[in-house]
């Protein structure tokens, strides 16, 4: 998705926005080239790029010279500019990183509760919040993402199951958050976390269409077009676990029968596996896994189809191997430049950088900007210029 400013003065905080952007996503890059994709003058640019090295989003470095004259400044995202939290909550547990604007994790805390109550949940994010905060007292924070799992909105899908959370129907959960925090704060669903976390950190830096395939407590996925996730007209795209493929299967808590997720899920490992085992379950649920991937490749013919999530990566490599040769489907043709499945590269770790990059993206996005649009004239005051110290 091309990335474009406008030259209009009252839009200096989206152009901002689109000059950051742009550095982050292919930086090291010179100011020229900025101005060439952003469809700036130079001369704005510049300005720009003057504001950003001020607030310390942005360092600027020279390569080594290789003939006459010196090279153009290199621009690059600074990665210590500013920090986001990502928090991940799951039915059994949750867990926050502080994350600085490369997606690098700085810390982690983790708790492990079963059947987490809101209440409970929110005392232990504000906890969590706070210890990580401690870390860079100086620091700039942008905000905090939080990932749940999905459905919302859906009567007979949302918060019903072990692999949901239960109990937490009409729970304001990006107001709750916001207040315990005392940061802007944004919410996802935890596959759309992890792709996005993916697309920015991981093997989608490279890709434009991917299907991330999420493993956690349940099933879900969620295709990368054109470089965004998917979301669908009411955010729910995704839930792959609910889809019935097992004709008069195990009944499900969203009504149906035989759906994904009862066969293909770390909670379906840990109810199978006290009956026939690991390995067990791995034979039992191998044909189901090549039934999801030729499902995914001739629905939406992705360049690869990423898998990752809260299961380790040798269990996902397991799966895999028992579940070649995979079936033909419009993803078997010569000159693929990638396999058609690949383990994520970021790991567990995608859905908590993709939820700190909810709050940073959120930020940071040229939508968010135009709200600051005639921010002089209005006495408005963008949150991306303020000091890093006062922000703290």
């Amino acid at each position: 998705m091309a990335l474009k400013g406008t030259n209009q003065e009252y839009g200096r905080p989206y152009n901002r926005r689109i000059v950051l952007e742009t550095i982050r996503l292919h930086g090291p890059v010179a100011r020229g080239d900025i101005a060439k994709r952003v469809g700036l003058t130079v001369q704005t640019v510049s300005t720009i790029i003057r504001e950003l090295e001020l607030q310390g989003f942005i360092l600027g470095a020279r390569e080594e010279p290789k003939g006459r004259g010196y090279p153009a400044t290199s621009l690059i995202i600074n990665p210590e500019g500013g920090f986001a939290i990502g928090v991940h909550v799951t039915p059994i547990g949750l867990e926050a990183a502080l994350i600085n604007l490369a997606g690098e994790v700085i810390a982690r805390r983790k708790r492990e509760l079963a059947h987490l109550a809101p209440d409970t949940a929110f005392r232990e994010i504000g906890k969590l919040v706070a210890a990580l905060r401690k870390l860079k007292p100086q620091g700039r924070m942008l905000g905090i993402g939080l990932a749940m799992p999905g459905p919302f909105d859906v009567e007979s899908m949302s918060f019903v199951g072990p692999t949901t959370l239960e109990g937490w129907k009409g729970v304001k959960v990006r107001e709750r958050l916001a207040k315990v925090a005392g940061l802007p704060a944004f919410v996802e669903v935890d596959l759309a976390a992890a792709a996005l976390g993916e697309r920015l950190y991981g093997i989608g830096r490279s890709l434009r269409e991917f299907y991330y395939l999420y493993f956690g407590v349940g099933l879900g996925g969620c295709m990368v077009h054109d470089g965004a996730p998917l979301r669908g007209a009411h955010n729910n795209a995704g839930e792959i676990g609910h889809l019935p493929l097992v004709p008069g299967g195990e009944p499900c808590p969203c009504g149906n029968r035989g759906c994904l997720e009862r066969y293909l899920s770390l909670e379906a490992l840990e109810r199978r596996a006290r009956k026939i085992g690991r390995a067990g379950w791995v034979k039992e649920a191998a044909p189901l896994f090549r039934s999801a991937i030729v499902t995914i490749e001739n629905l939406f013919d992705p360049e690869t189809i990423v898998i990752g999530g809260l299961a380790q990566d040798h269990l996902l490599a397991e799966l895999l191997e028992a579940a070649a040769p995979l079936p033909h489907s419009v993803a078997e043709r010569t000159g693929r430049a990638a396999p058609r499945v690949t383990l994520s590269a970021s790991g567990p770790d995608a859905v908590l950088r993709g939820a700190a990059a909810l709050a940073v993206s959120g930020v940071l996005s040229p939508r968010f900007g135009v709200l600051f649009a005639g921010e002089d004239e209005r006495g408005a005051r963008d949150p991306m210029m303020s000091s890093r110290t006062e922000a703290a």
